[in-house]
């Protein structure tokens, strides 16, 4: 591609077809990530028969070693150099069967031993370590994706745009997969054998979505590669002196706190949710996919809608609406009884107008303070950025997962024994701390983050002053 060639697609508006294939990346990930959020914890103690805290613990090591890898990722996809393919599509093209492969290898239940009691710890330690490798591939095709957003985009609004697309792929992923378990859940009546086939239906999906995105982008980000090569870079910065320069961006610090304690509500909600529909309101496992599917419907309905009125009205005002609707809906979940069924879904809807808002404001947020970070230093590192971003969010996720097993365990939360397919009767206490990880804990979180929104400093018009003198530069040193 030449240098005019280059230069004109950079310039264009981004058509359909090219956002429909950015979108189509975040599906993969969206997919397994949405299964194992609501099912690998309830899968570890229901069907694996290993204790709640364990299962947890399970769980926290995963995303620890998920939050140290993001970082190291990122700062070697900025570094990638590919005549063919650019900075960041050979992580997608290589890594999508071994991230396949490692999901799918997490739903197996191997037999060590014939007697239960015997078969935990080596069970425990098998799910460790698929899934720290499941985590390192999740890494290596989802950073790069997420990084590529300011690469196809420079336009403040078009990029809130462009992630309604990735976020319908996202949000659709979901759905997707929790109709497939309701689906499977409704077809096949061993519970092992229900996981392992929505696993491997949800592998291929994944592998194949991912190819999609590699082949249907590569042409913008080739555009955008050649355009960045011919700018005068100055001499690279230090990995420890880029880390200073990152913390020290103040709108940078608002960004992933608020992305921290959005995604905590999302996700310690999602992972708690099964748990609370099979013992706080007595309905059966085929039954849970439908109350997730209400909650991601609406997010996805949402989406559009949360766009365009972040267009007239600002990011701060979408977020600040979309999360008092679920705030008031966490609310009512804790005293939800098991005859207000009807109930229930109302608050299910309202809770999916503040997950879509989690998902779209603080993802179109993070490339304004990377032009911010560009215009300072003089250096686009989007894969530093996105990189401590996620590190410090599955930081804090490692920690409320590990949480809520071990409150459930410490509640007297009795886990399934392996091979028996009825539910163990819960005692009052593991109930309470089901409703209390459904209501209030999501409630502290998204309250903070709404503070911090309201603080966050980063206008539509101080964008737009960044945007200037950046063009203003490129104009001199091109």
């Amino acid at each position: 591609m030449n240098n005019s060639n280059s230069e004109k697609l950079v310039n264009e508006k981004l058509d359909l077809k090219t956002k429909l294939a950015y979108g189509a990346g975040d599906l993969g990930p969206a997919i397994t990530s949405n299964i194992a959020i609501f099912f690998l914890l309830v899968f570890f103690t229901n069907v694996a028969g290993i204790p709640a805290g364990l299962a947890g613990s399970i769980l926290m090591i995963g995303k620890i070693w998920d939050a140290v890898n993001d970082p190291i990722v990122g700062l070697l996809t900025d570094k990638t150099k590919s005549r063919r393919w650019g900075r960041r599509l050979p992580w997608l093209l290589y890594g999508a069967i071994p991230f396949g492969i490692f999901f799918f290898l997490q739903w197996i239940v191997p037999q060590f031993s014939s007697e239960p009691s015997s078969n935990m710890w080596p069970l425990f330690w098998y799910y460790v370590a698929i899934g720290v490798m499941s985590q390192v591939f999740f890494t290596v095709v989802n950073l790069p994706y997420t990084a590529m957003t300011p690469e196809l985009s420079q336009d403040y609004d078009e990029r809130t745009s462009l992630n309604s697309y990735r976020f319908t792929f996202s949000i659709g992923g979901s759905i997707l997969s929790l109709i497939l378990a309701q689906i499977v859940f409704s077809v096949i009546a061993n519970p092992q054998q229900q996981y392992l086939v929505l696993a491997a239906i949800c592998t291929v999906i994944s592998v194949l979505s991912l190819y999609w995105c590699v082949y249907g982008t590569r042409d913008r980000i080739m555009a955008f590669e050649a355009k960045r090569i011919q700018l005068a870079e100055p001499p690279e910065i230090p990995f420890f002196e880029q880390i200073k320069i990152a913390f020290s961006n103040r709108p940078f610090l608002f960004v992933i706190a608020i992305y921290l304690f959005s995604w905590l509500g999302v996700q310690i909600t999602a992972s708690i949710i099964p748990y609370f529909v099979l013992y706080c309101m007595g309905l059966k496992n085929s039954e849970v996919p439908t109350v997730l599917i209400a909650v991601q419907a609406t997010a996805l309905l949402m989406l559009f809608v949360w766009s365009n009125l972040s267009k007239k009205y600002g990011k701060k005002i979408v977020y600040f609406l979309g999360m008092s609707l679920w705030i008031i809906a966490a609310g009512g979940l804790f005293f939800l009884q098991p005859n207000q069924i009807g109930l229930m879904y109302v608050m299910a809807i309202m809770a999916g107008c503040g997950v879509s808002t989690a998902y779209l404001i603080p993802w179109s947020m993070i490339p304004d303070v990377i032009e911010l970070d560009e215009l300072q230093t003089g250096q686009r590192r989007e894969g530093v950025f996105y990189g401590f971003m996620v590190l410090l969010q599955k930081f804090g996720l490692a920690f409320g997962l590990f949480l809520v097993g071990n409150a459930l365990q410490a509640s007297g939360f009795k886990a399934a024994v392996i091979g028996q397919n009825t539910l163990p009767i819960q005692p009052d206490s593991a109930l309470l701390a089901i409703r209390i990880a459904v209501g209030p804990i999501p409630t502290i979180c998204l309250i903070i983050g709404l503070i911090l929104t309201f603080f966050y400093p980063i206008t539509r018009e101080m964008h737009a002053e960044i945007m200037l003198k950046l063009q203003e530069r490129r104009e001199n040193n091109s």
